[in-house]
């Protein structure tokens, strides 16, 4: 029997990025009651568990809840990240989420936290430290954990490893790193291009570091996402040059080539074919870093790291006890199967916006705020499934474009998002548009092709052509 009864309008299931971004707009734009449970015993999600040099791919600036800043919007003056504003560090994150819930949630008196505690499909919260049990009575339940975010501190490698085989997560790389000669990084996600650039930054040479790379990816030009007036021209000018791409191509393989003439997209080996898609963002100083590093794997994915060997799907090649094994293959976010995002009583948080978890769950809370119809809802609300290969950028714009132009219909959704510090670029678009001739240009074209783009992109799917040359 449960100890005690609460009852909120809502029960929020995760603490993680989403489910505070989530939980801050219903604070900030009702008077409801939440009650939120995770098993971590701070805010942030797999934020408390992320290797201790992790940072933002994007800018801090629109990343976290709607009504807090993070970060003081400096740009950097040195590192790889020179000349854009700045990338929040993994504490930086925690500290933001933890500053939300003690500051600004639980003050409000609406808020019930409990920590280091799960939930139940009947709304029993039980307590993982002394199995203290609490029923939740809520009007809805929110899904905050439907990513299942997968990260190397908590996810065991995916092939047999030796007993005398040196093989770490990347959270214990700072700590083992000057006890070897040589480094093996097996993954080739942004995950593992961290562990390659910091190995660099510390002092490694290219030359001691192998990279396993069971396939290449196509990376995100950090440029094309910058805030800022400066930055203004060039977001629109991506913007244009993707739904052109979208519009013009014949093929799968034609978007990625075009999108890689304009430098939207970029890969690491101009040799090499990628044939994955993470959302991964980097600069110009990361991808110079990185092709430092020459002794690349292509032989598909480890299967077992022997004493003297390393066993891929197709090869072999050697190592040794002197060489630490830096493992990054977690998945990341899997592409889950979406579902809807209203449903009855239950909303499962999922992406609306290509790439943006955050600004995705900040508005799926203002819709929940503002709208009282479901299908409406749904309608504002497409959920859009986490990447894997090139072709799903496509499958995501399809969708993204359709959210888009959904939303432009509701002027208190476009209120919304140009007052949103999540959604920098509508804010910029009205204050900055009068102003920016060059600007003003590219978003003309933007408006030229997006509806040729919006046809094409079914008709490139289903020719069913592999991405990318």
């Amino acid at each position: 029997m449960a100890d005690s009864v609460i009852d909120v309008d809502y029960l929020i299931v995760g603490a993680g990025a989403v489910g505070m971004a989530f939980a801050d707009s219903i604070v900030t734009e009702t008077e409801a009651t939440i009650a939120i449970v995770d098993r971590n015993h701070r805010p942030g999600g797999h934020w408390n568990d992320a290797y201790p040099f992790v940072r933002l791919h994007q800018p801090s600036s629109y990343y976290g809840v709607n009504s807090r800043p993070l970060g003081t919007g400096a740009k950097d003056a040195v590192g790889l990240n020179a000349g854009y504003p700045e990338l929040a560090s993994g504490q930086e994150v925690l500290s933001h989420f933890d500053l939300v819930m003690q500051q600004q949630f639980l003050p409000s008196g609406r808020v019930h936290y409990f920590p280091m505690s799960e939930a139940s499909d009947d709304g029993t919260v039980t307590s993982l430290l002394s199995g203290a049990r609490r029923t939740a009575n809520a009007r809805k339940v929110v899904d905050a954990t439907h990513s299942q975010m997968k990260v190397p501190s908590r996810n065991a490698p995916q092939y047999a490893v030796a007993a005398d085989v040196a093989c770490v997560p990347l959270n214990d790389l700072p700590r083992a790193a000057g006890n070897y000669k040589s480094y093996v990084v097996v993954g080739a996600g942004k995950t593992g291009m961290d562990a390659c650039i910091w190995l660099l930054q510390n002092g490694a040479e290219p030359d001691t570091i192998r990279w396993i790379m069971p396939r290449d990816s196509w990376l995100v030009g950090r440029a094309n996402f910058q805030v800022g007036a400066e930055f203004f021209a060039r977001t629109s000018q991506n913007l244009a040059d993707e739904v052109e791409a979208l519009a013009e191509a014949d093929t799968v393989d034609d978007v990625f080539a075009r999108l890689e003439a304009c430098d939207s997209l970029r890969r690491l080996d101009p040799e090499v074919k990628p044939e994955a898609y993470h959302c991964a963002v980097v600069s110009e100083g990361e991808v110079a870093e990185l092709r430092r590093i020459r002794n690349v794997v292509r032989l598909g994915r480890v299967t077992r790291i022997e004493v003297d060997q390393i066993v891929l799907e197709h090869g072999t090649i050697p190592t040794d006890r002197d060489c630490l094994h830096v493992d990054c293959s977690a998945a990341g976010i899997p592409g889950n199967t979406p579902k809807p995002v209203f449903d009855g009583d239950r909303i499962t948080l999922q992406w609306v916006r290509l790439c943006q978890p955050t600004f995705s769950a900040a508005l799926i809370g203002h819709v929940e705020a503002t709208y009282d119809d479901e299908a409406e809802k749904n309608h504002l609300c497409t959920p859009i499934s986490p990447p894997t290969v090139p072709r799903d950028w496509l499958r995501m714009m399809q969708i993204e474009l359709r959210n888009r132009l959904a939303w432009s219909a509701y002027p208190k959704l476009t209120d919304w998002q140009a007052g949103s510090r999540l959604d920098p670029f509508t804010s910029q678009l009205r204050s900055l548009i009068a102003t920016d001739a060059e600007a003003m240009a590219h978003l003309q074209r933007y408006l030229e092709y997006v509806g040729p783009a919006t046809k094409n992109i079914e008709q490139l799917l289903l020719n069913g052509v592999s991405a990318a040359r």
